[in-house]
């Protein structure tokens, strides 16, 4: 499985709208609400047989009221 944080700026007032719908989806190991430039931060566990740009395409950028994502890839636990 690889590790994924997703950063997501949301359109002004619609972050509880779009945690709701990540939620529903069941596809997040973590979800936090964020300050500073970013509303929302995700942490998804994407098997590796998937690509991850696909998998996060697919199954989170269809949701209504996101406006911009940040993805940072994780190599090894320490």
């Amino acid at each position: 499985m690889n590790c994924v944080f997703v950063q997501i700026r949301c359109k002004p007032g619609t972050a509880y709208q779009v945690a709701d719908a990540i939620a529903l989806r069941e596809i997040h190991s973590e979800l936090y609400s964020t300050s500073g430039e970013f509303d929302l931060l995700v942490k998804l566990y994407i098997p590796n047989d998937q690509d991850i740009g696909l998998y996060i395409n697919d199954n989170l950028l269809d949701i209504e009221g996101i406006e911009r994502t940040l993805t940072t890839l994780t190599f090894r636990t320490f």
